[in-house]
């Protein structure tokens, strides 16, 4: 492996970050983690908040914290497991779906936009090396 590549691939990851970090205010009202947790529960259907953090890579307090805020905001909903009473699931309500729609719409419109002179087989090659990067780094964990 080129300690060049590998300095260069690292400092491009962190900008992209760092860039999308800043444009996401612009993309609509949910924040990085409320993206990911909704998008997770509309993707999956409800969940325990042990496996949003186990997907997510969260421990517990973290992931405890930023399912409040989004029931608080009534974006989701705790109802009880059906096959086990004492662990409550979270699902989506419909003004959370409503503004995951809004904001995912947002955010297509705007890659779509960034990657508009990109050629299919570019696109396929940046979505497969986006997805296994972030396997080989979910299966690396904490």
């Amino acid at each position: 492996m080129n300690p060049d590549s590998l300095q260069t691939i690292e400092y491009e990851i962190a900008l992209l970050v760092r860039l999308i970090t800043a444009y996401s205010p612009k993309l609509g009202k949910l924040d990085r983690s409320e993206y990911l947790i909704m998008s997770e529960l509309n993707e999956n259907g409800p969940m325990a908040i042990n496996a949003i953090a186990d997907k997510l890579l969260l421990n517990i307090s973290t992931a405890s914290r930023q399912v409040g805020t989004l029931e608080s905001k009534e974006y989701i909903k705790r109802f009880p497991d059906p096959d086990n009473g004492r662990i409550s699931l979270i699902e989506i309500t419909n003004k959370g779906q409503e503004i995951l729609d809004t904001v995912q719409k947002g955010r297509y419109k705007f890659y779509s936009e960034i990657l508009q002179n990109w050629t299919m087989p570019e696109l396929q090659q940046l979505e497969n090396n986006l997805i296994r990067l972030n396997k080989d780094f979910k299966q690396r964990k904490k």
